[in-house]
């Protein structure tokens, strides 16, 4: 360290390369710079917590400074922001100590000095000094830091432009707080915005609105402060002292809705880590809820202070959950915007999750018709959790709720769907599309109406893929009504409906093996149908084949990786149509091979598909017409 005297202060290097430090701040450790205001604030509600825990021994601290506050003031005309507490201040030594060095920590000397005694109150030390102000420098082109040591008479001024001097020395005690400290900006041109008292209270309170301590505005130098935060963080108190008046304005200040939250979980974790969830289930869609970057609501605070809401708190199929965590065990420090590598965060992650799920659980159990307005309104971003999370999946297989062919309008549950599956019935029949109505009136459904067995009805994108993770339920198979065969022989028609004959026509089977011999380059089998009743055709996929909604998706989205297989045509040998039609004689060959390519056409189109060839196919239509019509 170099020093020169000029007057009564005197000019210094700094300890470390402030130029390369703050290089790295501004470019790579802060992407925001509101973060300078947290922690000028963290700063000051440190230096309070401070001086509460010496005057434990040494009351005479306080006093005549009053009770800890935190105060901003503008200064329009001298362009200038003011961070000022009544905390344990600092001597001119002390200055140089916290300020100069900026690899050391005031905090960590306070806590090492205090030793065991301090651990007590070790949760409460939010500041990082000797860092996190170096922040100031991201909005300031100077600043001018003033103090006086709780007890003591003399002042100490502190001054730097951060490009690698400051000076230091004695202040004209006339000049600075009765006890604590006051940091001057002066602020940047591009820095004007924190001139506003709209805007500094809005990030006053995004920020730094739960510190321990209260925090104040003045609009200008000679003007009467106003308290923006009362210091009392809503999610510390007891649940039983706070409303739901209460929770509703937190909801929305955190969530930015306008309604209700359908669920709020408050609760402190005790354990192994310590940490403190305020959440909240909203009552509506959000609007962002399928950005594509799928990226969580939820805001990490350590020790009442914000540090960011841009980690995981909860998976990317939680996202719809809106509010915060407070952690007591993770640092405040230069890496706390790369804190989400933290195992402690890690731990929190899979605690608050759990937490989620189960109260999510208790909900649908205890009230079911709110929880199934929850689940149509997120389902679908739960189901995401499906395909993404095999450690949870027997978990959200028990929220999920479904449409089905048997419910109404009601949603049901997979426990409700095994419950009532008919006593032959060997799996869970689904079907993927993209509208329940148009699902209902598909032809795959026919067989299994006819015989009374509820298929769930999946309308969101992302059932074609979860379905394709997801094998059983309670040791009961999921199968897809258009893959493979039906197998629809063993359960019996509902009463009143009678049983088809069980044999196939012959002239039918020659008529289904000449529309494999015609149609082979377009499917890759034709069969007999057991689950068609009144339609006369219907594709579906093999066995071992994707579900045909899930094709298309990724077909569209040009990720298939290849060419789409060929479905498979299935005939109801049964209907009148197919049975004309087996019935012509030979002379009747391009009227047959029309009709043939004209019953697949119609199969694609009742599976929701254009005519592979729009041209050909009115051709066909238009000569059976006109056959008909002669």
């Amino acid at each position: 360290m170099t020093a020169e005297t000029l007057g009564q202060e005197t000019v210094q290097s700094f300890e470390a390369d402030v130029a390369r430090l703050l290089h790295l701040m501004v470019h790579s450790v802060y992407s925001d710079k509101d973060v300078f205001l947290r922690e000028l604030v963290s700063n000051a509600a440190d230096a309070c917590e401070k001086l509460r825990f010496e005057a434990i021994r040494a009351p005479d601290l306080l006093g005549t400074g009053g009770e800890p506050l935190i105060t901003l003031t503008i200064d329009e005309a001298a362009r200038t922001l003011a961070v000022e507490d009544n905390g344990i201040g600092m001597s001119e030594t002390e200055m140089v100590e916290a300020l100069g060095t900026i690899a050391r920590s005031g905090t960590r000397a306070f806590m090492e000095r205090m030793g065991e005694e301090a651990k007590g109150g070790e949760s409460r030390l939010i500041g990082q000094f000797g860092v996190g102000f170096y922040s100031a420098f991201m909005v300031a082109d100077r600043v001018d830091v003033v103090s006086r040591r709780a007890g003591g008479e003399a002042a100490a001024r502190w001054s730097s432009d951060g490009l690698g001097t400051y000076t230091v020395g004695a202040a004209d005690p006339a000049e600075a707080p009765a006890r604590g400290t006051r940091v001057t900006l002066h602020l940047k041109e591009e820095a004007g915005a924190y001139l506003d008292p709209n805007t500094l209270e809005r990030t006053v309170r995004a920020q730094s609105g739960h510190v321990p301590v209260p925090i104040a505005l003045k609009t200008a130098p000679d003007a009467e402060p106003e308290r923006i935060t009362d210091g009392a963080a809503l999610w510390t108190k007891p649940k039983s002292e706070v409303s739901e008046a209460d929770y509703a304005d937190a909801y929305r200040t955190l969530a930015g809705q306008f309604d209700d939250p359908a669920l709020t979980l408050h609760y402190r974790a005790e354990g192994l880590h310590e940490y403190t969830v305020l959440a909240f289930v909203p009552g509506s869609k959000p609007f962002d809820l399928f950005d594509p970057d799928r990226a969580g609501r939820m805001k990490l605070y350590v020790r009442r202070v914000f540090i960011t809401d841009e980690t995981e708190i909860a998976p990317r199929w939680l996202r719809f959950v809106r509010g915060l965590v407070d952690s007591a065990d993770l640092p405040l420090n230069v890496s706390r915007e790369m804190i989400q590598e933290s195992r402690v965060l890690a731990a929190i992650r899979k605690g608050v999750t759990s937490r989620i799920l189960s109260e999510l659980g208790k909900l649908a159990e205890s009230e079911p018709a709110k929880y199934a307005e929850v689940w149509e309104n997120f389902g679908a971003v739960l189901k995401e959790g499906l395909y993404e999370d095999a450690d949870r999946r027997a978990s959200l297989l028990g929220l999920a709720r479904f449409h089905t062919t048997t419910g109404g309008t009601d949603l049901r549950s997979l426990k409700d769907y095994v419950a009532d599956m008919k006593e032959a019935q060997a799996a869970i029949y689904y079907a993927v599309g993209a509208d329940a109505e148009r699902l209902r009136a598909s032809p795959q459904l026919e067989g299994f109406a006819a015989r009374g067995l509820e298929v769930l009805l999946l309308t969101d994108q992302v059932d074609g893929f979860w379905t394709s993770m997801v094998s059983e339920f309670e040791g009961k198979p999921l199968r897809s009504v258009t893959q493979g065969l039906a197998d629809l022989g063993a359960v019996p028609l509902k009463d009143g409906t009678d049983e088809p004959a069980a044999e196939t026509a012959p002239e039918v089977e020659t008529f289904i093996a000449y529309l494999k011999e015609t149609l082979g380059a377009d499917v890759s089998d034709v069969r007999a149908s057991e689950r068609l009743t009144d339609s006369a055709v219907c594709l579906v996929a093999s066995d071992r084949g994707m579900d045909r909604q899930l094709e298309r998706l990724l077909a569209s989205a040009g990720r298939l990786g290849g060419a789409a297989s060929k479905p498979i045509l299935e005939v109801n040998p049964r209907h009148d149509l197919v049975a004309r039609l087996a019935r012509l004689d030979a002379g009747e060959a391009s009227l047959r091979e029309d009709a043939a390519r004209l019953l697949l056409d119609e199969a694609r189109v009742a599976d929701g598909e254009a005519p592979a060839d729009p041209r050909a196919f009115a051709g066909r239509l238009g000569r059976v017409l006109a056959r008909a019509l002669g």
